[in-house]
């Protein structure tokens, strides 16, 4: 008797499979840095950062978009730009930094609403470096036939 899958299965196993051997070139200590590069030094974040919880939400925020910066990185195999491969997932970045911002804003002292689009540009900025880290890693790992 034959097992019976289905196509949804079979793209979840493979994407997952990719995610893993993409998630392997990225270190803890890596995203520790990154994190007191964007936040730590701002006198706004820097009192956030401190906390763990706070911490680790930045870190899934980063995983999120190095992976859809990797996943998207195959568009460039047919000679998109990196500009118009962005516009692709605009969507899904502009989701992930409002994901971000809301939280900073929700678990910060108070502080943080007077000085909001500030922090709002932070993160922007935090979340187009991971994607263009992501980007640039996945497009390597195809041009080494990695992938």
């Amino acid at each position: 008797m034959n097992v019976i899958t289905t196509f949804k299965e079979k793209k979840r196993e493979k994407q997952f499979k990719y995610e893993k051997s993409v998630l392997r070139e990225l270190s803890l200590k890596l995203l520790k840095e990154r994190v007191k590069h964007f936040f730590g030094s701002s006198r706004l974040t820097s009192g956030l950062i401190s906390d763990s919880g706070i911490e680790e939400a930045c870190y899934d925020i980063a995983i999120e978009a190095y992976l859809l910066g990797a996943h998207f990185s195959r568009f460039s195999r047919y000679g998109e730009s990196i500009e118009v491969v962005r516009n692709r997932c605009k969507k899904e970045e502009k989701h992930l930094i409002d994901t971000l911002y809301n939280f900073l804003l929700y678990w910060g002292k108070g502080s943080e609403g007077v000085y909001s689009e500030s922090l709002f540009y932070m993160c922007e900025q935090y979340v187009n470096s991971w994607w263009l880290e992501g980007f640039t890693k996945g497009e390597r790992r195809r041009k080494l036939r990695l992938h």
